[in-house]
C-alpha cells in the first residue's frame, strides 16, 4: 500500500511540475490554425541541420491551398516573400504580447495578396519584407488569412506555425500554450554513447553502447570506461501519436540519483539556433545522418535557457560502479527512462595531443603559404586540432585550401583570404568567384580583392578554391518560342555552369512583369497584366550570375 501511494505521489509531483510549467504561458488562448486536427510533421527543437526547428509543422494531408486562420485576435504586422526559408509567410501580432506565424503558403487573403503584388509591381521587386501598422490589416481568431502551400524552403506541404515573442522576438514552444494534441507515447530511445572528456568530443570519437528495451524502462549492460572524465549522448525520438521522428523536449542525467545535467527546449531565439551544433554530436549527423544529443555543455555553446545543473562532465575517481539514470519526457509528461551502470576500469594514458590548435572563447589566425583563415572566439564548441594545408588544382587560378574538416561545426563567419596562383587581370578579377565543397553542398560567393589576395567569409569548413567564370547564366522556357501558350503559368528554368543566378529581371512587351522564384525556376501565373486573347508578346530576361556575368534572352509567345 506504501508503494501505491509513493506511486501516486510521483505522478501529482510530475503532473503539477508540467502544469506550473505551462501556467507561464496562457491556456487555449491560441485555436489551431487550420480547420482540421493537428498532426505533427515536426515540433519545436527537432534538430536540423545548422539550427533548431523553431516551431510546428502541422500537417495538411500532402494538400495544399487549406484555409490557414488566425490564431486569436490581432493584426497583420508583416509579411515575408522570399526564395528559400519562410517561402510566403505571415506574421500576426495579437494584445497579449505574443507573434504568430505562418509560413511556406501559397497565397494571402484577397486584400492583402492585392496588397502585396502592387507593393511588388512598384517596387518591381518580387522578394519583399513589408511591416504593417496595427490598423490596415486587423483580424479576428479563426479569420482567413493565407492557404497553406509548400513555398520557400518547404520540402512538402504543410504548415509552419510558430510563437514569439513580440518584444524579444524568442520563438517559444508552442506545445506550452495548450493546443490540443492527444499524445501517450513516451520517447523513444536507440542508443547511449559516451565520449572521453579529457580530449575534444570531435577526437576520438564517441563510444557506442547498445539499449535494449523493457517498456518505458531501457537498459544496456555496464558501460566500462577508460577515463576518469566522461560525458554522455543520447540517441532518442518522440514519436507523438503520429509517427513522425519528433525531437526531444527535455532530458536529464543523474549519477548515483544526483542531478548532473539537463536540458529543456523551452525557448529560443534566430540569433541563437545555431546553437544547436554544440548541442548535438555534430559529426555523426553530417556524417551518418544521425541526430545524438549531448548531455554535458560544450565550452563555446551558450545557449541561454536550455541546460541547467553542471556542465554534465561525469567525474570517475574510484573504480566503484555507479549507478546512472536517464530520464527524457515530452511537453505531455510521457516519460522513458534508461538506467545503466558504469565504471572506471583500464586507464589509458592521454595518447592524443592536448595541444588544440583552436578552442572555445579564444580567436585563431591559421596560415599557409598561400591562405590564411581568421576565426572569431565564438568560432569553435570544442577543441579543434585545426588541420589546413594546400593542394595543387589544375582546373582554378588558386590552389584548394583544406579547411580541417566538413564534419567539425564553425559557429560564426569567419574570414578567408587566398592568394592566386598567377597574376590575374582587374577584368579576371571581376569574374573570380570563391568555391567552398563542403561535401554535401557548395557555397560560391563573389571574391573581394586586396591586391593579389581574395577574400570571402564562409561559416562551414571544407575545400575552398579561386575560380575563373566567364560562363553566362541561362533560363530555358516551357514553351515552344512563338507558340501559343494555352497552360496557366510561364515557368523558366535557370542554370548556371558555376554559383546560382543572383539577379533575374524579366519585362513583357517593355513592363516589368512579376516572376516568383520557385528554387531554380521563374514562374510567372497569368494574371490581367497578360490576360487571354491579348494576341503576341515579347519577353526580355536579364539574368546574372554569381561571379556577375550577365545574359539576355528573348522569348516570345501568343495568349
Amino acid at each position: 500500500m506504501k508503494a501505491f501511494y509513493r506511486m501516486i505521489f510521483i505522478v501529482c509531483f510530475f503532473i503539477g511540475m508540467m502544469t506550473q510549467a505551462q501556467n507561464n504561458y496562457p491556456q487555449n488562448y491560441f485555436r489551431n490554425p487550420l480547420n482540421i486536427s493537428i498532426n505533427l510533421a515536426a515540433n519545436f527543437g527537432a534538430v536540423r541541420s545548422n539550427h533548431f526547428h523553431m516551431g510546428l509543422d502541422i500537417r495538411t494531408n500532402s494538400q495544399e491551398n487549406l484555409s490557414v486562420a488566425a490564431a486569436a485576435d490581432g493584426y497583420i504586422s508583416r509579411i515575408k516573400v522570399e526564395r528559400y526559408g519562410f517561402g510566403n509567410a505571415v506574421y500576426v501580432t495579437h494584445p497579449n504580447g505574443y507573434t504568430t506565424v505562418y509560413a511556406h503558403l501559397n497565397k494571402y487573403f484577397d486584400k492583402l495578396d492585392e496588397f502585396v503584388k502592387n507593393q511588388q509591381y512598384k517596387d518591381e521587386k518580387w522578394e519583399q519584407d513589408i511591416s504593417f501598422s496595427p490598423k490596415q490589416f486587423p483580424v479576428t481568431k479563426g479569420r482567413l488569412i493565407a492557404l497553406s502551400g509548400n513555398t520557400g524552403g518547404s520540402a512538402g506541404p504543410h504548415l509552419h506555425f510558430e510563437i514569439r515573442d513580440t518584444k524579444t522576438e524568442e520563438c517559444i514552444n508552442p506545445l506550452l500554450f495548450g493546443f490540443n494534441i492527444p499524445d501517450g507515447i513516451a520517447p523513444i530511445i536507440s542508443g547511449l554513447y559516451w565520449y572521453d572528456r579529457r580530449f575534444s568530443t570531435y577526437e576520438p570519437a564517441a563510444n557506442g553502447v547498445a539499449v535494449k528495451k523493457a517498456g518505458n524502462v531501457y537498459t544496456s549492460n555496464i558501460v566500462q570506461v577508460n577515463s576518469p572524465q566522461i560525458s554522455f549522448a543520447i540517441k532518442a525520438v518522440d514519436k507523438a501519436n503520429q509517427g513522425f521522428n519528433l525531437g526531444i523536449y527535455d532530458a536529464e542525467l543523474l549519477m548515483d540519483g544526483k542531478l548532473v545535467y539537463s536540458f529543456k527546449i523551452d525557448k529560443v531565439h534566430y540569433d541563437n539556433t545555431r546553437y544547436i551544433n554544440g548541442c548535438v554530436d555534430y559529426t555523426k549527423f553530417v556524417k551518418d545522418k544521425m541526430s545524438i544529443q549531448h548531455l554535458s555543455t560544450l565550452a563555446g555553446m551558450k545557449l541561454e535557457n536550455y541546460s541547467s545543473g553542471s556542465d554534465g562532465i561525469v567525474n570517475l575517481q574510484d573504480n566503484e560502479i555507479h549507478n546512472i539514470e536517464i530520464i527524457l519526457k515530452d511537453v505531455n509528461g510521457n516519460t522513458s527512462r534508461l538506467t545503466t551502470k558504469v565504471q572506471l576500469s583500464n586507464l589509458s594514458e592521454k595518447v592524443l595531443s592536448n595541444n588544440k590548435t583552436v578552442v572555445p572563447n579564444e580567436s585563431k589566425t591559421i596560415k599557409t603559404e598561400n591562405a590564411e583563415i581568421n576565426l572569431s572566439k565564438n568560432a569553435v564548441y570544442d577543441a579543434v586540432n585545426f588541420n589546413m594545408y594546400e593542394k595543387p588544382d589544375t582546373e582554378t587560378v588558386s590552389n584548394s585550401i583544406v579547411l580541417n574538416s566538413p564534419y567539425i561545426p564553425i559557429h560564426d563567419n569567419y574570414t578567408l583570404k587566398i592568394k592566386s596562383n598567377r597574376k590575374l587581370t582587374n577584368e579576371e578579377k571581376e569574374k573570380t568567384v570563391i568555391e567552398l565543397n563542403y561535401g554535401s553542398d557548395k557555397n560560391i560567393i563573389k571574391a573581394k580583392w586586396y591586391g593579389d589576395w581574395a577574400e570571402g567569409q564562409f561559416n562551414r569548413l571544407g575545400t575552398a578554391r579561386l575560380l575563373l567564370d566567364n560562363s553566362l547564366p541561362s533560363v530555358s522556357s516551357n514553351w515552344k518560342d512563338g507558340a501559343i501558350v494555352i497552360v496557366g503559368s510561364l515557368r523558366l528554368k535557370g542554370t548556371t555552369k558555376i554559383g546560382d543566378i543572383e539577379f533575374f529581371r524579366a519585362e513583357l512587351d517593355g513592363k516589368w512583369l512579376r516572376f516568383a522564384r520557385v528554387k531554380d525556376d521563374f514562374v510567372y501565373i497569368f494574371d490581367e497584366k497578360c490576360p487571354k486573347g491579348s494576341g503576341s508578346h515579347t519577353l526580355k530576361v536579364t539574368t546574372i550570375n554569381t561571379a556577375g556575368n550577365t545574359n539576355i534572352q528573348t522569348f516570345t509567345f501568343s495568349r
